[in-house]
């Protein structure tokens, strides 16, 4: 007598087509007969779950299931385990998670390959940073070989199709009743051997290649910024596209300014006479001067704000704010007469 396919994924018989795959997906990891060599007992509770899912994931076999149980599916029902390639083509999650290869199906040609994704880390001035500039960068990458067009075979020979997979890049090895495919150990996923490597390239189909492209580093950008410019990166493989080239921003400090997000900071020596009596200071910004008015009686470290003298939002309107901070200076090189006076000063403060 079979089982009853509802317990044998232990779902009730009303219950949802997701349901039902979720509790097959589960069973299906836990018996696998990979995960449980030499298991015969996992083994068929692995072939019970595939075919009792291989019914109820149908409709119209789960009706006729429901009906008329076992019997109601002669003729209709599960064709044995070279009838599952399907199903398991529907799980191509479970076999990843298994085996990290996917569903195991065989693949129909040879696959294009996107080519690698490049680096390249740009230094930039506190300035440029601010402002944006357009430099020109040199980077080394692999190109579509000249002389044999990306064959990789020597020029007026082509290559073959591999004898081991046969073209298709893959080879399939058999786990007791299941499948499962891999890249070919001949061609390396290929499909094809070259038996005259083009001398330019080694049968590579690519050259190493210097090339010069134009970028544009917007205002605003921050160390650690990076820049994505897509198909500029290595050459693809098999008619595949280029890879990505990714620049990664550093940006060199400073010697006046300090930047806090899109805020700048700086600090002004004043002398103590300004502090005490007030009076302008010229502050430099990134543009050029401005004016600062310094009150009497201003505490040392005390900061004055310079509203949208700052660094521009990288992806919004409007610049941050220049931050000055005053600090005060106290003379070192007094002669008498100075000494003197402040002495008097202090005596009148009672602080003498």
């Amino acid at each position: 007598m079979k089982n009853d396919y509802y317990s044998t994924l232990c779902v009730d018989r009303n219950a949802a087509s997701e349901e039902i795959k979720a509790a097959y997906r589960k069973m299906a990891l836990q018996y696998h007969p990979d995960r449980n060599p030499g298991n015969k007992e996992a083994e068929e509770k692995f072939k019970e779950a595939a075919e009792s899912y291989e019914v109820l994931s149908d409709p119209r076999k789960r009706e006729l299931y429901d009906r008329y149980g076992h019997d109601g599916l002669r003729g209709n029902g599960p064709q044995g385990f070279s009838g599952f390639e399907d199903i398991f083509s529907s799980f191509g999650d479970i076999f990843e998670d298994v085996f990290g290869l996917g569903s195991g199906r065989r693949r129909s040609g040879t696959a294009a390959r996107q080519g690698s994704d490049l680096r390249y880390d740009l230094k930039i001035s506190f300035m440029d940073a601010a402002f944006g500039i357009s430099p020109e960068i040199e980077i080394e990458r692999f190109e579509k070989c000249g002389e044999c067009e990306g064959s990789g075979a020597e020029p007026g020979t082509q290559p073959t199709v591999c004898p081991t997979c046969r073209g298709v890049g893959q080879v399939t090895r058999s786990n007791g009743f299941f499948s499962i495919s891999s890249a070919c150990p001949q061609c390396h996923g290929a499909g094809r051997i070259i038996e005259n490597p083009c001398r330019t390239c080694s049968g590579t189909g690519k050259t190493n290649a210097r090339k010069s492209i134009q970028i544009k580093i917007p205002p605003g950008v921050e160390t650690g910024s990076r820049l994505r410019l897509s198909g500029e990166g290595e050459e693809g493989g098999f008619g595949g596209p280029r890879g990505d080239l990714y620049v990664f921003i550093h940006i060199e400090p400073h010697e006046f300014f300090e930047r806090d997000g899109n805020d700048i900071v700086c600090r002004i020596s004043i002398p103590m006479t300004r502090a005490v009596l007030g009076g302008n200071i010229e502050v430099p910004t990134l543009e050029g001067t401005e004016r600062i008015k310094i009150p009497g009686s201003t505490p040392h470290g005390k900061i004055f704000k310079l509203k949208g003298k700052g660094i521009p939002h990288l992806r919004e309107f409007g610049r941050g704010d220049q931050l000055v901070q005053v600090m005060i200076e106290i003379p070192t090189d007094l002669g008498k007469k100075e000494k003197k006076l402040l002495r008097e000063f202090a005596e009148l403060r009672g602080e003498l």
